[in-house]
């Protein structure tokens, strides 16, 4: 199919993956939070928007990005705006975030924590810009310009994000089971929730 080094590139972005960043954050604080099923559909949102990456990359949009100085910037900063607007609302809110969650209707609270994280990563351009200098090490040259080697790439790349996310989901998660039982300590998270959204933000806007 074009790829080559597969065990490489699987060690590779098994490394990238679990080494702490944004994606990771964003994790343990939706888990923590607010829950073990918020960090799930966190999880899915991330590698979604991990799947959009690749796609980009694959049809040469990531190409064109990266040639903009301007649009670069651009991507940066909306992604850096919506985790200081997340860290706003956190720090408003002088409800518990499980309670103020547990308000919403399942499916509801389900979309918003899928396309928190979605957007988190999809507006966070240093990903793509990782991607389009990871994947083409691994591509025989004579099949760059085929989309395919780079899609399965980026969906073995999102599978082992899903599993790393998801187990960092399940252990987080355990402590939210015990702010539940306790409120202000739930508000207290919830505080600190908001600081972390915020430090988020200034890492992608200052880095």
């Amino acid at each position: 199919m074009g790829i080559e080094n597969f065990i490489t590139f699987l060690v590779t972005a098994f490394i990238f993956t679990i080494t702490p960043g944004i994606d990771t954050l964003f994790v343990l604080n939706k888990s923590i939070s607010q829950g073990k099923k918020s960090g799930i559909h966190a999880t899915l949102g991330i590698n979604s928007g991990i799947l959009v990456h690749t796609l980009f990359a694959a049809l040469g949009f990531t190409v064109l990005m990266a040639k903009s100085v301007y649009a670069f910037m651009i991507i940066k900063y909306l992604g850096a705006l919506y985790l200081l607007y997340m860290g706003i609302i956190s720090l408003k809110t002088q409800q518990s975030l499980l309670a103020v969650e547990s308000e919403l209707k399942p499916v509801k609270k389900q979309k918003n924590d899928f396309w928190s994280g979605f957007i988190t990563n999809l507006l966070n351009p240093k990903v793509a810009l990782f991607f389009l200098a990871l994947f083409p090490q691994f591509i025989n040259p004579n099949a760059l310009e085929n989309p395919i080697p780079f899609m399965l790439l980026g969906l073995s790349f999102a599978a082992i994000g899903v599993v790393w996310y998801l187990s960092l989901t399940f252990f987080a998660g355990q402590f939210s089971e015990q702010f539940k039982r306790h409120p202000k300590a739930g508000v207290r998270l919830n505080q600190i929730s908001g600081f972390i959204f915020i430090l988020m933000a200034l890492l992608i806007a200052f880095n």
